[in-house]
């Protein structure tokens, strides 16, 4: 497996908005700030998952990236909704 200088700033990027999404799930100063941050998290995540099966060539790791983006976003939509729940 041999990666291109822009395979390799493509990871690094995505590891640089990984770093930042994490702070921001840790810091966040609210609980819909920690969503969006986990939602994002998720989306860099399932974008990281498909720049590996097009670096190593292997198409089963696509579709570990749509059920893990699919559930993931059922997840955070749930957590949007136990949040507006709670404050009813």
């Amino acid at each position: 497996m041999n990666l291109n200088f822009l395979e390799i700033l493509a990871f690094f990027l995505l590891g640089a908005a990984l770093l930042l999404g994490l702070i921001r799930f840790v810091m966040g100063p609210e609980s819909p700030d920690r969503i969006v941050a986990a939602d994002t998290l998720s989306a860099i995540t399932t974008a990281t998952i498909a720049g590996l099966a097009i670096a190593l060539g292997n198409v089963l790791y696509l579709d570990i990236a749509l059920i893990y983006g699919v559930l993931a976003f059922v997840a955070v939509v749930a957590l949007a909704r136990a949040i507006e729940g709670s404050r009813s």
